[in-house]
């Protein structure tokens, strides 16, 4: 595996290896890696792309800044990992060599209406920042191909926006399902800070998304949502939102529509973690 620091090296290998007809897929993650981001990198590989991944904790998307300080930090971990994936290349940049004027002078993206519900309405500018450090990301590699978890599925959904925005040379989006513990619990870089005994609770968002989801063709999803909500509170859940949303663009749906592509999708705090998890329908 190739480890590259500089924009201006990792611009010469890539142009090289395309020059070579090598057809790029780009992973960007924050690092902190476990089988989830590995996933991505396997279904990568699998494409036959030259895997590209890249490790930056991009402080833009993190409206706490107490968050952003205990965001878990393992690069010499995350390495391993990826060597044994079998990953091409990983980018390991500095702040610097992403945002060369600086973050605040760096070009922000309008993702209307999905910047305003659910992730949006409760980390506020966090999309904005999501949007700053993809766009640049993307600019350095000009992948081919785009590989995401399902797990943010609304941070998937304003990505696809984003490269709409970007026009006709951006990548292809490929969103991939969400890698799980064997309690359900969704793999999330978080997870290493929850307590054993908070550990031991955490796969209980999971139990409520296959409740919503199994109760689709005849219940009241008002009942089922009451249902979810008091079982976590009872659990020692701070619960954020318990929500049914339009799968296509997000528009946040009242009832269980038979017609309609929906996704069910919670967030919940325990202790001062919060967790974020969905389910399509």
């Amino acid at each position: 595996m190739v480890i590259l620091k500089q924009t201006k090296d990792i611009q010469n290998f890539i142009a090289q290896q395309k020059a070579a007809g090598k057809r790029i897929g780009f992973i960007p993650t924050m690092g902190a890696l476990h089988s989830g981001h590995i996933s991505l990198v396997n279904k990568c590989v699998a494409d036959n792309m030259l895997s590209v991944c890249s490790i930056f904790l991009n402080p833009t998307q993190f409206n706490d800044k107490k968050d952003l300080e205990k965001y878990p930090v393992s690069t010499e971990k995350d390495i391993e990992l990826l060597l044994r994936a079998g990953c091409d290349v990983l980018f390991l940049p500095s702040a610097a060599e992403v945002y060369p004027g600086g973050s605040d002078l760096a070009t922000t993206f309008d993702f209307g209406y999905l910047e305003t519900v659910l992730e949006g309405a409760t980390r506020p500018g966090h999309f904005k920042g999501v949007g700053q450090v993809v766009a640049r990301l993307l600019d350095i590699v000009k992948p081919h191909t785009l590989y995401l978890g399902q797990k943010d599925y609304q941070q998937c959904m304003v990505i696809k926006e984003l490269v709409h925005q970007l026009g006709n040379s951006s990548p292809v989006v490929t969103i991939c399902p969400t890698t799980r513990e064997a309690d359900g619990l969704a793999m999330s870089s978080r997870n290493r800070r929850l307590t054993t005994p908070q550990r031991a609770l955490a796969g209980i968002i999971y139990q409520c998304l296959v409740s919503i989801q199994a109760k689709q063709d005849n219940g009241n999803f008002d009942i089922v949502k009451k249902e979810c909500e008091e079982l976590l509170t009872a659990k020692g859940f701070v619960t954020e939102y318990v929500a049914l949303a339009n799968a296509n663009d997000l528009t946040l749906l009242q009832q269980y529509t038979p017609d309609t592509p929906t996704v069910a999708l919670i967030a919940a705090r325990i202790g001062d973690i919060r967790l974020i998890d969905n389910i399509l329908l």
